[in-house]
């Protein structure tokens, strides 16, 4: 038994190395630029341990969005619940300062997925389409979190329309960073708030209008 927990922890351990390395070179090349041999010389794991965790570099590269996107959301934790004093456009503005951090810790499955998603060639078919997979997640969490955020000041319609605005946002505040590092992206993400929450008010406003004709 002893012996079977070791192998499972240094099989753990070289998936994790050529996660690592998959994700750097991916980052760095791009889809095509990425290679099983390039991930076996930068993790030095033979190209036949590479296999044998991953059939192909495309569920490989499936892989590394899964693994950072879990880590987005364990380090992102985003909507804190109501606490006493604070309104509701102060819990947006912590919302979304801690969107902007969890992703500055975790951006691969937000830099590679950008990528595959713009490009729509079908060797990618499974990295794509987990990337598209995990998107359809956060866009549904944004508007169940949107939906409390606002209670009944807003339609149904009008909260989807401020969660997409958010995610056109925040993929907007991401390629700015990944062009620029040095931009306050944390900053970037607050006025964001500032602006969805004056939004939201605006969008209650009308509602209300509505209503009373």
């Amino acid at each position: 038994m002893p012996t079977a927990r070791r192998t499972r922890i240094n099989g753990e351990e070289s998936r994790q190395r050529i996660l690592d390395a998959a994700a750097q070179i991916a980052g760095e090349r791009g889809y095509d630029g990425t290679s099983i041999a390039l991930v076996s010389e930068l993790s030095g794991l033979p190209a036949s341990s590479i296999y044998w965790h991953f059939k192909n570099k495309d569920e490989l590269l499936a892989a590394v969005i899964e693994r950072s996107f879990n880590r987005w959301l364990e380090g992102m934790r985003v909507w804190i619940p109501e606490q006493k004093g604070t309104t509701t456009e102060e819990r947006l503005v912590r919302a979304m300062r801690k969107t902007a951090t969890a992703l500055i810790n975790a951006p691969d499955f937000m830099r590679l997925g950008l990528m595959l998603a713009l490009e729509r060639r079908p060797q990618e078919a499974t990295a794509r389409n987990l990337f598209l997979q995990v998107r359809r997640q956060s866009y549904e969490q944004a508007v169940a979190s949107y939906a409390e955020l606002f209670g009944d000041d807003l339609k149904p319609a009008d909260v989807r329309r401020i969660a997409t605005l958010t995610m056109a946002a925040a993929d907007g505040l991401f390629i700015a960073r990944e062009v620029d590092p040095t931009i306050d992206f944390e900053g970037a993400f607050e006025l964001l708030a500032n602006a969805l929450f004056a939004v939201g008010r605006g969008l209650s406003t009308r509602s209300n209008r509505s209503r009373k004709r």
